[in-house]
């Protein structure tokens, strides 16, 4: 593919990397001479000075024949600007990077089709999300943000004398519409089927309504989940889109802000979140607060160092979990030896994001499930799976090791039963084993990708 970026910053420099090494044909525009200097020395890219807001710069940049265009600057207008007028001079595609919720969740209009973007990529909202699995249940996260919170994956032991015990899935009758997707038996997971067994000690993953869940945990004998303790530190946009995929009724969070007048401003927008205007890096405050007693601890700060210091401090003093967030991924390597647990860059993730993006695959991978046995998909259903479509699901024949366990039609998201049928333009959710997933590809008009890079010319 011939590829146009706008913005050689760390997002726009690291694109360029990946997309390089993959073979793509990559030209890099900027305002600014020096990051682009520093491109040429390190990359086989073309670089090209101006501003990418204007149409004879992208048209010298060659995005009336490209494939696709990457609006990657620090500010969301001119990504936005960038990516329309890219549009408007014949690129195929085009993706800008938004930091504002505004922008993101289209408040009062829906920007990207307003200006004819094809897709918005928000690197604070997609690291958000894989903080949130870390700190509910691997999958989850990605579960509940696709069925806008109306379905929930939760993993829950099964006790001791229930009707459950040795009882194969295809003959318990669950109390709501649920299923058991994964089990865990001494510390080895499996994906599930109509005629596994389930027994006490194990531990079940299921997906179900929300509102249902807790009766589906009496059934397997699991008293009702306790509600775990997250603190934050920092009152950034990216604490914001965190705090928000983390308002669940099992979770308890508090977030620390320094500034007084942007603490109160948090607590008004973040009403289901304790706001603590306090300065912990200079005080005893997440001691006295019971840093030891959290689950999850997680540094947000604008500030690396700051971090990294504050996450290794809520560790050394009995946090079973430090996250730290950085924005130069330079430092992720540095972490394990300080005791932080895990670190996440929405730099690196805004790249992930982009490469997601051109997979042009109905079947997408969203998230690994405890132990690797499975993985949640999402599945997008077209006329090409002739397989699928417009028949009941009892007379689809899955390949062993998967299951369809949510799907999207429009604004409805529901759990599919035997007799329900997929139609082109549905979105789902499906669990498959590693050893299903080829399969899935096929029956859902999957294909490798095909072509060259094509040739270009380095412009120095």
């Amino acid at each position: 593919m011939n590829i146009v970026i706008c913005g050689a910053g760390e997002v726009g420099r690291h694109s360029a990397e990946v997309l390089q090494r993959a073979g793509h044909a990559v030209t890099v525009i900027d305002r600014q001479q020096g990051p682009l200097d520093v491109i040429d020395d390190t990359l086989d890219v073309r670089t090209l000075r101006g501003s990418a807001t204007q149409a004879e710069v992208l048209l010298e940049a060659g995005c009336a024949t490209a494939d696709l265009f990457i609006a990657a600057t620090s500010l969301d207008e001119v990504n936005l600007l960038a990516a329309s007028v890219a549009k408007g001079v014949g690129i195929k595609r085009c993706i800008a990077r938004v930091h504002h919720g505004a922008f993101f969740e289209q408040r009062g209009i829906n920007y990207a089709q307003h200006l004819g973007i094809d897709h918005l990529v928000c690197p604070e909202y997609t690291t958000a999300l894989a903080i949130a699995g870390v700190v509910k249940a691997p999958g989850a996260s990605a579960v509940e943000q696709f069925a806008q919170g109306k379905i929930e994956m939760a993993r829950m032991p099964v006790g001791l004398g229930t009707k459950v015990n040795g009882v194969a899935l295809r003959h318990l009758k669950m109390p709501a519409p649920a299923r058991v997707v994964l089990v865990e038996r001494k510390g080895v997971a499996t994906l599930a089927d109509a005629d596994t067994i389930v027994d006490a000690g194990d531990v079940v993953t299921v997906i179900g309504e929300s509102e249902d869940l807790d009766r589906v945990r009496k059934m397997f004998g699991a008293q009702a989940a306790k509600r775990r303790s997250v603190m934050l530190v920092g009152g950034t946009t990216q604490a914001v889109w965190l705090c928000r995929a983390l308002r669940h009724k099992q979770l308890s969070v508090r977030l620390f802000e320094p500034d007084a007048a942007r603490a109160e401003e948090l607590a008004e927008k973040l009403s289901w979140v304790t706001v603590l205007n306090a300065d912990v890096l200079d005080s005893d405050v997440l001691a006295d607060e019971g840093v030891d007693q959290v689950d999850a601890f997680c540094s947000v700060s604008d500030d690396d160092e700051t971090n990294i210091l504050l996450a290794a401090q809520a560790k050394s003093q009995g946090a079973r979990m430090s996250i730290a967030v950085l924005q130069r991924p330079t430092f992720l390597h540095l972490l394990k030896h300080v005791g932080i647990d895990r670190a996440f860059s929405p730099r690196s993730t805004a790249v992930v994001e982009i490469e997601r993006r051109l997979e042009k695959s109905p079947v997408r991978k969203l998230a690994e499930l405890t132990g690797g046995a499975a993985s949640v998909y999402e599945v997008r259903v077209t006329l090409a799976a002739t397989e699928v479509v417009g028949k009941p699901l009892h007379d689809v024949k899955f390949p062993a090791g998967a299951s369809l366990a949510v799907v999207q039609r429009g604004d409805e998201v529901w759990l599919p039963q035997a007799e329900s049928a997929l139609e082109p333009g549905d979105v789902a959710i499906a669990i498959c084993g590693p050893e299903a997933i080829k399969a899935m590809r096929r029956m859902f008009g999957a294909r490798a990708a095909t072509g060259s890079a094509g040739w270009f010319r380095r412009r120095g």
